[in-house]
């Protein structure tokens, strides 16, 4: 067809064009110029666009792609003599707008590159006008739009690969050794109180780098950085009457480009390389760098939702249908599914994980919703998920950190079963079943010292360890710590979806008190339990995941699904680190303690000679009594130490016998989360022997560690 869109007059002369080559996909500069190359299998016709800026709503060039000339099999390529890096450029497709069939083409549509490694931030994105179809039609989505949307829409811009860097080697730090921090870019630093010069923004985090080695984190799991737009929702704050913003970004427009919303230089490539020394301060500290990654669905929603890529490039190719192929299959939440079975996506989406890993020098990704990649075009799980296995034998990604969401919103569950070989995986069950036992919830006893034990009820057998586990208590989605121990109930009201949104199941307490309070002993309590969860976390056996701010007690408000809370609700308070010290320390101390104690170190699961579980008096754990809330794990002598930990989640003190040890040793106390601070953990080094050798007396609702060293 011929584009009915008005064109400038022309600024200079055409450039020279070629008609290129089909691999490799993306822009690729070669020869005096740069190639480009799209997949479209159904398209009738492809443009290609070039811009001088981001809010141009014309483009200074346009060439027409045409078959067979320009296309070869299911690939359009042109190459464009002159261009260099920093050229701003979109497509446009044509083909079928056949809804009932799955065919969603419409050329009046500016498109992203899914290929593109870096996007313009646009201020303005408006999804509204991105629409294939006349919002204002009864029809909907069967009608069809003629508004061109390049004016608020995204450019892709050609970025070069640095061919340069420092450093190369990844840091392939065990699992043994990791310690993983959550944290949300923007978040970080974007209160005043953090006081860096770049808030907000992958500076922001550099500046902070000396603040995580000091507390001893050896990687951080970015929540998502690939772009999205923030502005996408359409309502306020109910309490507040301020617009909602989506803060988190899990609703990708691209798998490939940083979000340019974080770089302090600039959002026309600058983010790209921002994003690159970002990673390079963090591997000088000697801490890894993990993405928290979505290939489960993407920004454009279900059918009345924008065309901005996929779709308008290959509806029936990127996304699960229903039978009518009108509508979209959704596993996740968000209207959507991403076809993860399909060859042609497979590759879209191990060239992304390639590409963060060769090119960003990224250590590892973290998948939303993983369980997704796993179903196949019917939405049937998989035994030996495609995708999986290809990125377990890729031989870029084979040795590279992978961590399973395993569930998706359509009720799978796969934690302990993800199909895929040498995958880690949030534990749920960790996250729950601690909450439930420090709660003092009935049954919990067995449970409990599975979790500490690694998990091996989860991930014995076969080829998997501990290191499968990534122990968590708290993550970005539900409560912060403090406010696990704070409010019995969500309080969603401020992101507008009248407090129906977020999980119910919170295994939380308020311990008499709703929300903050000036009642010493509702907040003693508090402190306590908070002490016992990061004692649990921090010295279990497995890999710990800490929330971000849980160190010095963050808090959301009671709000468990911040994903819109853009504002104090969402980031890191730092003048909470100077009003609750004792627990920062309580941390460093922990994690201190878990890198110098060796019976902590153990590789693989614990044996009855590692591990040793006693209950009051000396005797058995009473497995059995579901009223029994106290535990202890002995880990004898190794290396020239032994260590003991007594938990009682109970209402009433508990005694403990103490093991005997050989040749005199003594035990010394290294931590009592029932005493006040600085008592409640001695600095590695400092502890003294017990003035009582033969028992402990465990406070209610505390945790003990005890050492004897040679």
């Amino acid at each position: 067809m011929s584009l009915d869109l008005a064109l400038p007059p022309p600024h200079s002369t055409p450039p020279a064009t070629e008609t290129g080559f089909p691999l490799p996909l993306g822009p690729h500069i070669w020869d005096g110029g740069i190639n480009f190359s799209l997949f479209s299998r159904h398209a009738t016709q492809v443009w290609l666009e070039l811009y001088d800026e981001p809010a141009d709503a014309i483009p200074r060039h346009r060439f027409s792609l045409t078959a067979p000339r320009h296309r070869t099999g299911d690939l359009w390529h042109i190459w464009v003599e002159g261009l260099v890096p920093g050229q701003l450029y979109g497509y446009r497709v044509d083909g079928p707008y056949a809804p009932e069939e799955g065919h969603r083409f419409n050329p009046y549509k500016l498109l992203l590159d899914p290929y593109a490694a870096a996007i313009t931030h646009m201020e303005n994105w408006d999804f509204r006008r991105a629409q294939g179809y006349d919002a204002s039609d009864p029809r909907k989505d069967l009608s069809f739009s003629t508004e061109n949307n390049a004016d608020t829409a995204p450019k892709c811009v050609v970025t070069e690969r640095r061919t340069g860097w420092e450093e190369r080697r990844p840091l392939r730090r065990p699992w043994a050794d990791t310690i993983i921090y959550e944290l949300h870019v923007r978040g970080f630093t974007v209160d005043p109180s953090s006081d860096v010069e770049h808030p907000g923004t992958y500076r922001g985090l550099i500046e902070k780098i000396p603040y995580l080695q000091d507390l001893g984190i050896t990687a951080v799991e970015l929540m998502p950085v690939q772009e999205f737009n923030e502005r996408e929702i359409a309502r306020v704050n109910p309490l507040s009457g301020e617009p909602l913003r989506n803060y988190w970004g899990y609703n990708p427009a691209t798998f490939f480009a940083p979000n340019g919303l974080y770089s302090s230089t600039g959002t026309q490539g600058e983010q790209v390389e921002e994003f690159k020394d970002m990673v390079k301060a963090f591997h000088e500290a000697g801490i890894e760098v993990i993405l928290d990654v979505v290939f489960n669905h993407t920004a454009e929603g279900d059918e009345i939702g924008p065309t901005m890529s996929w779709r308008g490039l290959d509806n029936r190719i990127y996304y699960l249908l229903t039978e009518d192929r009108r509508f979209y299959k959704d596993y996740t939440g968000t209207g959507n599914t991403v076809k993860s079975d399909h060859p042609v996506v497979r590759d879209l989406i191990l060239d992304a994980l390639r590409y963060w890993v060769v090119e960003m020098h990224v250590d590892g990704f973290r998948f939303d919703l993983a369980s997704v990649l796993g179903r196949d075009e019917d939405g049937q799980l998989l035994a030996d998920p495609p995708l999986l296995e290809r990125i377990a034998h890729d031989p870029v990604l084979r040795n590279v950190k992978m961590i399973a969401e395993a569930w998706d919103a359509a009720g799978a569950y796969q934690v302990g079963q993800f199909p895929a070989k040498g995958w880690s995986e949030w534990n749920g069950h960790f996250r729950d079943d601690v909450r439930r036992f420090w709660r003092g919830d009935s049954g919990m006893l067995g449970t409990f010292a599975s979790r500490l034990a690694g998990s091996s009820d989860l991930y014995g057998g076969g080829e998997r360890g501990p290191e499968s586990s990534i122990n968590y208590v708290t993550s970005h989605d539900g409560f912060t710590l403090n406010d696990l121990v704070s409010y019995a109930e969500k309080h969603n009201e401020a992101n507008g979806e009248f407090n129906r949104d977020g999980t119910d199941a919170n295994y939380s307490a308020n311990y008499g008190v709703e929300g903050p309070t000036e009642d010493p002993q509702v907040n003693a309590v508090r402190t306590r339990q908070i002490k016992n969860v990061l004692l649990t976390l921090l010295l279990s056996h497995g890999v710990p995941m800490l929330l971000g701010g849980d160190e010095f007690r963050r808090t959301q408000y009671g709000n468990n699904n911040a994903y819109c809370q853009d504002n104090e609700v969402g980031w890191w308070l730092w003048d909470r680190l100077d009003d609750h010290s004792n627990i920062h320390r309580f941390v460093r101390e922990l994690i201190t303690a878990r890198r110098a104690y060796s019976p902590l170190q153990h590789a693989g699961f614990y044996t009855d000679e590692d591990l040793q579980w006693i209950g009051p008096q000396g005797e058995s754990p009473r497995w059995e009594d579901s009223e029994a809330r106290a535990l202890g794990c002995y880990l004898p002598e190794k290396n020239g130490l032994a260590v003991l930990l007594l938990f009682n989640a109970g209402r009433e003190a508990v005694d403990f016998d103490l093991p005997m040890q050989p040749n005199d040793r003594r035990w010394h106390r290294k931590a009592d989360t029932a005493l006040p601070s600085p008592d409640d953990i001695t600095p590695l080094g400092e502890t003294k022997p017990l003035d009582q050798q033969t028992h402990y007396t465990v406070d209610p609702q505390s945790s003990v560690v005890l050492v004897a060293p040679a």
